[in-house]
């Protein structure tokens, strides 16, 4: 670290590099915690906040949130897992959902997790998968690597492997299926118990919490009949109840609510079959609620 950190400023760890860098820095944006990172800097000063980010590896976050290096992070809920780290989660993120799994060759007989006994599993995540098999009564050897897993069963380094699983491309590729899922995980905001300044993390999570709600919801308006009012409402009840306004046309009525994005299409034909007119769906980049 360098002097810039020697105050009481809450500090904040974030990925240094790749996906989850980009998600995070995105995210904080959205929240207007506002930085720049100048020449691959170690940190970086959140503008007009008294706040510090701190770029770090992303497996490193959870322990150094835990030994109170930094107050809060953002990182992987398998990487908090893994690490065992004594900290709290704050917020699920809602970005970077992933599955972790034991993979097997398409062609291998084994078929539930106790058959691993005995045998070679290559995995970044040597914890979470012991504690796994030991509830099935399993004792593997751990070939732990911090890198790409998926090859090792053609090495012939490992039987098996536990890794993070997305679309399934990569499995298909390598010849692999999956025989079991340990867990699911996202991108989590975590902080310890010793945290500089309390007030300010909780702003930290109020705003972030705007953005995540944000991205789950947009914002729906139609018109419709003063008849129908009552079965519309049925049908798009709003977060707390929607918004009605009267038009010119005394026999309708403009509506505004918040309806949930994976909702949105099938909201909008019910709308439709109803009698709803002028329906249109608005974009929400941040909300207090």
């Amino acid at each position: 670290m360098t002097m810039g950190l020697l105050n009481n400023n809450l500090r904040i760890g974030i990925p240094s590099k790749g996906r989850l860098s980009e998600l995070s820095g995105e995210l904080l944006a959205q929240a207007g915690l506002n930085f720049r990172r100048q020449n691959r800097g170690l940190f970086a000063k959140v503008k007009g906040l008294p706040i510090d980010m701190i770029f770090l590896r992303t497996d490193d976050i959870p322990t150094l949130v835990a030994e109170g290096a930094i107050d809060m992070g953002i990182t992987g809920s398998d990487l908090v897992e893994e690490a065992n780290a004594n900290v709290s989660t704050r917020m699920r993120l809602g970005v970077g959902r992933c599955r972790l799994a034991i993979c097997i060759p398409e062609d291998s007989e084994i078929k539930s997790a106790n058959e691993l006994d005995g045998k070679r599993i290559a995995t970044s995540f040597p914890s979470v998968t012991k504690a796994y098999l030991g509830q099935h009564n399993a004792l593997a050897h751990m070939v732990s690597l911090s890198g790409s897993v998926e090859v090792m069963i053609g090495l012939g380094v490992a039987d098996a492997i536990v890794d993070l699983v997305e679309t399934g491309s990569t499995l298909a590729a390598n010849r692999l299926r999956v025989l079991e899922e340990i867990g699911s995980y996202e991108t989590v905001l975590i902080q310890n118990d010793r945290c500089r300044d309390v007030e300010m993390a909780n702003r930290v999570v109020r705003r972030l919490e705007g953005v995540v709600i944000a991205r789950d919801f947009a914002l729906l308006e139609y018109n419709v009949p003063l008849a129908k009012l009552a079965d519309a409402e049925k049908i798009t009840p709003g977060f707390n109840s929607p918004t009605i306004g009267t038009l010119e046309d005394e026999t309708l009525r403009s509506v505004r609510v918040m309806v949930r994005r994976d909702e949105i299409i099938d909201v909008m034909e019910k709308l439709e079959r109803l009698g709803a007119t002028a329906i249109f769906q608005t974009t929400i980049s941040n909300c207090r609620l």
